[in-house]
């Protein structure tokens, strides 16, 4: 079951982010029309989308990131 993320939760989220990834640019920003789930973005580039998940009180978060080949280096 999915369920909202308010803004205490996203700022704890954030937090986790940039001292897991040592990126304090990393930032979670709210989707239009969507409350089960955040953009992840490091500055202003979209890298991904953050959702959450509650089954049966059992909070978790997923986090999805697609990566295109023109992306990568040669």
């Amino acid at each position: 079951m999915e369920t909202s993320l308010d803004k205490t939760e996203i700022k704890r989220l954030e937090t986790y982010f940039r001292e897991k990834f040592g990126l304090p640019t990393i930032n979670l920003v709210t989707r239009p029309n969507k409350d089960d789930s955040v953009e992840v973005n490091i500055g202003s580039e979209f890298i991904g989308v953050l959702f959450k998940d509650d089954e049966e009180g059992e909070v978790s978060y997923a986090f999805n990131m697609a990566i295109l080949d023109i992306d990568l280096p040669e």
